[in-house]
């Protein structure tokens, strides 16, 4: 196996002032219809960096060139040495192809840790809201929660099994809503709009993290304020973009609405 990253991985790390590694696959299993969960082992700790952060991964189009896609960490096992993505393969792309065909033993370039939206630690309530993309992130946020702390977690989802579970830290107040797209557009808001008009914001301070695909993220920021949040009481991460191609960096373009 490779064991030193590409030296565009290397250079875009020292850029970043982050990290760059190789890492091997040691596990991919169906998760669900729509998710896939890749283990993978080296420099964990390093690379994986604080709840809600993520990792570049390079991948190859088959014709000689590369090109970078992001995802958030779900867990890390410091002891083993190794790490978990949730990855979606509901679309056609890059990713995708790579979540669905990567093997045990395979190497992969990893830079990070990547991301700019930690837990908020003084907020008395979390929001997670999106698409089972961010399923990866919600979750490891919420399990860095501690009592009295709630999550609640609002997520549009495209077959009945994408409902992972997970355990919480004792005292945390855990709710769940899935709302099934049932063949609606994805960029159709009224699924998970429905689904939050079901949620009463609890008293005290609360943050609302809204992952997924890039229209409905500004759709959901401009409900979350008509309900009385303040900007700064909302984060958001576009991880995709409908009908486009994610941009070389792994993220979606965002000039244009």
């Amino acid at each position: 196996m490779t064991t030193s990253p590409h030296s565009s991985s290397v250079d875009l790390a020292q850029r970043l002032g982050t990290n760059a590694h190789v890492c091997e696959v040691v596990k991919n299993d169906a998760l669900s219809t729509s998710l896939r969960e890749i283990v993978l082992r080296g420099s964990a700790e390093e690379l994986c960096g604080v709840p809600g952060n993520d990792v570049m991964i390079r991948l190859g189009d088959g014709s000689g060139s590369f090109t970078r896609r992001r995802y958030s960490v779900r867990s890390v096992d410091a002891e083993l040495d190794q790490f978990t993505l949730w990855i979606c393969t509901t679309h056609d792309g890059l990713g995708s192809q790579w979540a669905q065909s990567t093997a045990p033993g395979d190497a992969v370039d990893v830079v990070g840790p990547r991301g700019k939206i930690p837990l908020d630690p003084n907020a008395d309530w979390h929001l997670f809201m999106g698409d089972v993309t961010g399923f990866s992130a919600f979750y490891r946020m919420a399990q860095s929660i501690v009592a009295p702390g709630k999550a609640t977690f609002i997520i549009e989802i495209d077959h009945d099994d994408d409902t992972p579970s997970a355990r919480f830290a004792d005292g945390v107040v855990v709710s769940a809503v899935f709302v099934n797209r049932s063949g609606r557009s994805r960029t159709d808001p009224s699924g998970l709009l429905s689904g939050l008009g079901a949620f009463a914001l609890p008293p005290g301070e609360g943050h609302a993290y809204l992952f997924g695909e890039f229209s409905l993220m500004n759709v959901l920021r401009t409900a979350l304020l008509d309900r009385g949040l303040s900007d700064e009481q909302i984060s958001r991460k576009a991880y995709w973009r409908t009908g486009r191609r994610n941009a070389d960096n792994g993220e979606p373009e965002k000039d244009r609405a």
